[in-house]
């Protein structure tokens, strides 16, 4: 009988920056909120004026992140390793929602 090895849950911070030239406006906040939904893990983004869930359209609007902001990617959960790596990721490739 194969028993498949339960994953222990852990925390991730990672600093990551907007390169987006408009910042992390309407159209790429609400990608990386449907991409942050396909965690397990609880995300949070958190910059020197609060600490804002990454789950939210609202909080990332909120979060204010314009073009060469920084913020602190957050995650804790079975997969929080892979959600910072992948979002990281995915905050480098936003930049196509600049274009008219």
């Amino acid at each position: 009988m194969i028993f498949r090895q339960k994953r222990v849950p852990v925390s991730v911070r990672r600093e990551v920056r907007v390169i987006n030239t408009l910042g992390l406006h309407a159209r790429p906040a609400a990608q990386f909120v449907k991409h942050v939904r396909s965690f397990r893990s609880e995300i949070w983004l958190v910059t020197a004026d609060g600490r804002y869930s990454a789950s939210s359209l609202i909080e990332v609007l909120r979060a204010n992140l314009d073009c060469g902001a920084t913020a602190t990617l957050e995650a804790h959960g079975v997969d929080a390793e892979e959600a910072v790596e992948r979002l990281q990721k995915l905050l480098g490739e936003l930049h196509q929602f600049d274009e008219p």
